[in-house]
């Protein structure tokens, strides 16, 4: 301390933040953010609302009302999104875990998060702000929301997240009307969606397992036979990538369909009981999943 090498934090000096230019174009950059707040007063529950603004224009690009910051309801929103505008050039957001690996010691994996897989197979990229200043557009209107939004939702009389999702659209044109600006240039960087851009497959968890030489999978605390044939014979000890979408659907790569409790082919065939459980494929027709096995993907 006497040396002037270590300093308190208090007589540390402040770092500055200049603001950056916008960037040209529509689509260049969308900034994302999930803001928390009690949107109903007291006449619901705290819940968090995920807002998405182009970055040279403000305008409002989508906003949800969610329980909580999570990658499927990221998926949806962005799903949303996409169906409306097209793929942007990039995302921007911040470190939180939905979008970043902050584990520094992972050997394992490659290096994304499950929303920044999905965002390389679109092609598109994602960035990260190293402060809340770095993103300071998305993090005004937060706070510009909760100052309107919340408002407005008062004397809609509004108590719901359905109700309040509902709304939104109409608040988002508003909202543009009145506050969104004219890009510096009039191009619009959005890309259109193509035939490959299967956002259903992309949007969803998505985990490697290897096949097993009896021909089966094991996932989510739960054991899948293969059906035995020319295709699935070939798949032995290799990697296949397991595909679980919100409804419970899971498909393992691209020509083989299989759900919680047993497998088919896309050719409509009966499809086996899962290796664990000694019930039949019927009843598990008939009644609802086996309450310990664990959902990663939730059900919608």
């Amino acid at each position: 301390m006497q040396a002037g090498i270590w300093r308190s934090r208090k007589q540390r000096q402040k770092a500055v933040h200049q603001p950056r230019y916008r960037r040209d174009c529509l689509g260049e950059l969308i900034q994302i953010d999930g803001s928390e707040h009690h949107w109903f007063e007291e006449r619901g529950p705290k819940c968090t609302l995920l807002v998405y603004i182009d970055d040279a224009t403000s305008r409002l690009m989508e906003l949800r009302f969610v329980d909580s910051e999570s990658t499927f309801d990221h998926f949806h929103a962005t799903r949303r999104y996409l169906e409306r505008y097209g793929k942007p050039v990039a995302f921007y957001s911040d470190k939180h875990p939905v979008f970043r690996v902050n584990q520094t010691g992972a050997t394992s994996g490659s290096g994304l998060t499950r929303f920044g897989r999905a965002l390389h197979d679109l092609n598109s990229d994602i960035l990260y702000a190293n402060s809340a200043q770095a993103k300071g557009r998305v993090e005004h209107l937060n706070q510009t929301l909760q100052g309107r939004l919340v408002k407005e939702l008062r004397l809609e009389g509004t108590d719901n997240q359905d109700e309040a999702n509902a709304f939104l659209l109409g608040f988002m044109e508003r909202f543009n009307t009145k506050f969104a600006r004219s890009p510096a240039n009039e191009t619009d960087l959005h890309r259109p969606l193509t035939e490959r851009d299967d956002l259903e497959g992309i949007l969803c968890w998505q985990e490697e397992r290897t096949v097993s030489n009896s021909l089966t999978v094991q996932y989510d605390r739960g054991v899948y036979l293969l059906k035995p044939n020319d295709l699935t014979k070939g798949l032995r000890r290799k990697k296949v990538r397991v595909h679980d979408y919100p409804d419970g659907t899971i498909t393992p790569q691209d020509r083989i369909f299989f759900d919680r409790f047993g497998l088919r082919h896309d050719d409509g065939s009966d499809w086996t009981v899962e290796k664990r459980n000694e019930r039949s494929a019927d009843h598990w027709q008939r009644q609802r999943p086996d309450p310990g096995l664990k959902r990663k993907a939730p059900v919608q």
